[in-house]
């Protein structure tokens, strides 16, 4: 996970200067959405093992 938040962080660089240049930024802004995706899809994972470990494996029961 720490990886892809530097890969985030190196490729909105880059994308910054390439933006200054005005240079193809296309590539780029794809590279970050699928990163975007990629850290969302972890984040939901590690929420829902925490989920687990509060209830011990059991059912929550949430009510609204």
């Amino acid at each position: 996970m720490e990886d892809l938040k530097a890969d985030y962080v190196r490729i909105q660089h880059d994308l910054e200067k390439l933006e200054f240049v005005k240079g193809n930024l296309s590539p780029l802004e794809k590279q970050l959405e699928d990163i975007e995706k990629e850290l969302s899809k972890l984040n939901k994972q590690l929420e829902d093992l925490e989920i687990e470990k509060i209830s011990g494996g059991l059912p929550l029961l949430i009510f609204f």
